[in-house]
């Protein structure tokens, strides 16, 4: 018995795409649970429940995966050896970036006024990771018709989108 597809496109039995009907994955997750459940393999052969483990595990780790557009787009442009800058500061958001953070600084210190603009900058950002959404799925269609230009395009949006994320998360620290 060989060893279970070890890619997450594989193991499902689909095309490396990164636009995917998710509700025919799950279909999918859920038929190959029940074949490959350790369970229903109890009293197969060493090997048999070896395989049965791997493939389960693997099948898990790749639903995780696929079923999340980001976490899909990550592992799509990983493969294709596509790096990732999401440390570096986008530059079409440095004046924001540097007005947040003396926000948080001055709404940590307990300013009210600080407070409502960090409350702004959320509802400003929420709104960019959504737009940034909407990008993405654009971007995945362009990719998956073969327009390589698209994956630098895709590799930047999610860069930003990590860094505003970020943003977000520390804002929400602040103002809870």
């Amino acid at each position: 018995m060989e060893a279970p597809p070890s890619g997450y496109y594989e193991i499902f039995g689909v095309e490396k795409k990164l636009a995917l009907d998710v509700e025919g994955l799950q279909r999918r997750f859920y038929e190959r649970s029940r074949e490959w459940h350790p369970d229903r393999h109890a009293r197969a052969s060493t090997e048999q429940r070896e395989f049965a483990e791997q493939a389960t595990a693997t099948l898990n780790d790749a639903w995780r995966v696929l079923r999340d557009p980001v976490a899909r787009a990550e592992y799509f442009l990983t493969a294709a050896g596509v790096k990732t800058d999401a440390k570096k500061v986008p530059p079409d958001l440095l004046e924001e970036v540097f007005e947040l953070n003396m926000a948080l600084e001055e709404a940590r210190e307990g300013d009210a006024g600080a407070k409502s603009q960090v409350a702004a900058a959320l509802v400003h950002f929420n709104a960019m990771l959504e737009s940034l959404d909407a990008d993405r799925d654009a971007l995945f269609l362009r990719i998956d018709t073969g327009d390589d230009a698209a994956v630098p395009a895709l590799r930047a949006l999610l860069d930003k989108r990590k860094y505003l994320q970020n943003l977000v998360r520390d804002a929400r620290a602040t103002m809870e």
